[in-house]
């Protein structure tokens, strides 16, 4: 009986230290998951940051991106994380007709990209140049498409860099293009003599200009040099008068396209390579990647560009082929299908709403 009682003490005493130590193990279990559960959310909330932050990284070095501090790069890569997200979401959504992508203008807002891309300024007083002619006029056929480049009439593309001078490219591409029809030869000209030396009109080199303008210092100046002889810099300089006197290739004249006419700018894109104005300030515009733009956008000319062909796609869709000089990295290699044969007169993006062209 003693035994029976001492052994029922001893098992007493073991029974509740039993349950005491299995109700503290529940409770350590019940942490352990209550952890493992706050560790999985804290996970799926860092996980996407963490893909994006190698992401980022990966972009700095493909485009040789450097930042002053750690404070520029974390402002810059909640930017691009913002684009990147602006670019999946648009291409997932799938009923346009063409395709964003991530390019070197990803840890830029809008503003700043357009800040420091789109340099065109509308002409505000009439150029002493003839510019009431249009040659093209009675012109009655015209190919189905046109593409200047398989003519060997326009040079490889260029990168205007952190730098308005827009307009100068669009004055030299098509300056280059009716240079090869008339001599036979492609040579790639000098924007960089538009940007120093041409300032006694409205062109204000990294700040803007306007390709007459730049057609009209051509004509005054006898000529325009070779880029060769006088490189670009991306920046305003001093005018290099010995480099401003060797002209490469001449223009006498330059007219404008009738304008808020498609058809119009169609019979002289048939016949050359045209300088045109377009409204590129949109997000859609600054990420485009492949297929035909047909993006949001307005007639608030801002960018000069050079309309170097026109087509249309197997679904019959019509499209301006666009010479841009934003470097071969932006768009479909450096160049932009943009909708043609819309309803509004201007074209898409106001494309037909201030052409011109040089003559020869």
């Amino acid at each position: 009986m003693y035994l029976l009682l001492q052994t029922t003490t001893i098992i007493k005493p073991t029974s509740s230290i039993t349950m005491a130590f299995s109700v503290e193990r529940k409770y350590i279990i019940a942490a352990f998951v209550l952890l493992g559960a706050l560790a999985c959310q804290a996970t799926s909330r860092t996980l996407p940051d963490a893909s994006l932050l190698e992401r980022h990284e990966q972009w700095m070095t493909q485009y040789g991106r450097v930042y002053k501090d750690e404070a520029e790069k974390y402002m810059r890569f909640q930017i691009f994380k913002d684009n990147i997200k602006f670019i999946e979401e648009f291409n997932k959504d799938g009923r346009q007709s063409y395709k964003l992508g991530i390019n070197e203008f990803a840890d830029q807002t809008n503003e700043e990209f357009k800040a420091s891309r789109n340099g065109y300024k509308m002409k505000t007083s009439p150029g002493t140049a003839q510019t009431t002619l249009f040659r093209y006029e009675n012109v009655t056929a015209v190919p189905s498409s046109m593409d200047w480049r398989k003519k060997g009439a326009v040079t490889p593309v260029k990168d205007q860099g952190q730098c308005g001078s827009c307009w100068a490219f669009s004055t030299i591409a098509a300056t280059e293009g009716i240079t090869k029809l008339k001599t036979g030869k492609l040579i790639s000209l000098s924007e960089q003599e538009l940007v120093d030396c041409d300032r006694n009109g409205e062109d204000q080199g990294c700040e803007g200009g306007y390709m007459e303008d730049g057609f009209e210092f051509i004509i005054k100046n006898k000529g325009i040099a070779l880029e060769a002889s006088y490189p670009y810099t991306a920046a305003d300089g001093t005018c290099n008068s010995k480099e401003e006197a060797s002209r490469a290739a001449k223009i006498s004249g330059y007219e404008k396209v009738p304008a808020n006419s498609e058809a119009a700018l169609l019979k002289a894109v048939a016949n050359q390579p045209i300088s045109v104005s377009i409204d590129a300030s949109g997000a859609g515009f600054q990420f485009y990647s492949s297929g035909v733009f047909s993006g949001e956008c307005g007639t608030d000319l801002d960018h000069g560009v050079t309309a170097v062909g026109y087509g249309k796609t197997s679904d019959g869709t019509k499209y301006w082929l666009v010479k841009n000089s934003w470097g071969a990295s932006w768009g479909d290699s450096g160049y932009i299908m943009m909708q043609r044969g819309i309803s509004a007169k201007s074209g898409l993006c106001g494309i037909a709403m201030d052409a011109s062209y040089p003559t020869v």
